[in-house]
């Protein structure tokens, strides 16, 4: 049974969060104080939320991992609309104060709030997932080669498409998804040449809607679609299951992103059309920052995923998908050369 505590305003204590047990009942994390010996944690959500389906709920499976395994109890909050770094710096303020170590930032947009907010908790660290310019000696910076697992979705997109002709879809225009764009652009242009791949972008900074409406990237998808896209990947969190969806229903490949999208419960009535996710072991990358911290060994600084570790890659959920001899022996060889150095991947278009 999940015990996860949330932020929510049904409970609040100040205007824009509070911290609770389950369903508002019983003692709230705020009550048990900085000085409880219970082993506490606690992860603030990106745009979007759990229930996005991707990125934030690969975040709640290291969370939930942390819980049944380390014993950890554990508390999510969840943002706000259009919220500000003052919301941000008052959230992680709250979540430390309540004596939850590690204090997890899901997405880079926690930046500002980390560098105000870390120093003045010096015996707690902090993750930021996403973002490497805040660093303090109590900050772990969890971040990924994204174009490196773009790659592969290049070069599998480039190897099933039959109208030569695929989609990326962004969405936010920002340095972290230009690296999805380069990585799958390269990748599908250094498997075969003659592929045209349309990239778009949903919104642009500090609009941030291009990661938590579905309706944005249904409405892209539509349009790549309709310029005779046949394989569309989007890396847009929440707006990106609006993309699988109108993807899946022209009866079209998609490609998932962040977690393995075949497998996610919400996107069960479109998933024999899922035929990979570029995947992040963002599940990881939670749990052990929890286990270093439990161990007595916390990690600071830069630790990052990439395609040599499995901190990146191609999910093999669908039976389809692994059933492609010639696409899978594509792939792996783009693997076996990135990892070598042989191919080096762009991190912006």
């Amino acid at each position: 049974m999940r015990r996860v505590s949330k932020i929510t305003a049904a409970c609040a204590v100040t205007a824009t969060l509070a911290l609770t047990a389950s369903a508002c009942g019983g003692k709230s994390s705020s009550d048990a104080g900085s000085d409880s010996k219970e082993a506490k944690t606690a992860i603030a959500y990106d745009i979007g939320g759990r229930g996005d389906q991707s990125f934030n709920d690969a975040a709640y499976a290291g969370l939930a991992k942390a819980e049944k395994e380390l014993g950890f109890k554990g508390t999510e909050a969840e943002p706000s609309d259009g919220e500000s770094d003052a919301d941000k710096v008052q959230r992680l303020t709250t979540l430390a104060r309540a004596g939850n170590n590690p204090v997890i930032g899901v997405g880079f947009a926690y930046a500002p709030a980390i560098k105000k907010v870390a120093p003045k908790f010096p015996k707690t660290t902090f993750g930021i997932i996403d973002d490497s310019s805040v660093t303090d000696k109590n900050i772990a910076n969890l971040v990924f080669n994204e174009e490196q697992g773009s790659y592969l979705a290049g070069v599998a997109a480039a190897k099933v498409t039959k109208t030569k002709t695929v989609g990326f879809i962004g969405g936010v225009e920002t340095p972290l998804i230009k690296k999805f764009q380069a990585g799958f652009e390269q990748g599908v242009k250094e498997t075969d040449p003659s592929v045209k791949v349309l990239s778009q972008y949903l919104t642009q900074p500090p609009n941030f809607d291009g990661f938590s409406k579905p309706d944005l990237g249904k409405a892209a998808a539509q349009g790549q679609l309709d310029k005779k896209a046949d394989v569309v990947y989007a890396a847009a969190g929440l707006a990106g299951s609006g993309s699988i969806e109108a993807t899946a229903k022209a009866g079209k490949w998609a490609i998932g992103v962040d977690s393995d999208q075949y497998n996610q419960k919400g996107l069960a009535a479109y998933k024999d059309q899922i035929l990979t996710s570029v995947t992040k072991d963002v599940p990881d990358s939670v749990f052990d920052l929890i286990k270093s911290v439990k161990d007595g060994k916390p990690q600071t600084g830069e630790v990052r995923y990439g395609l040599d570790k499995d901190g990146v890659g191609l999910a093999d959920s669908n039976p389809a998908f692994t059933k492609m001899t010639d696409v899978i022996a594509g792939v792996d060889k783009a693997k076996k050369a990135i990892v070598e150095g042989k191919i080096t991947v762009k991190t912006a278009p």
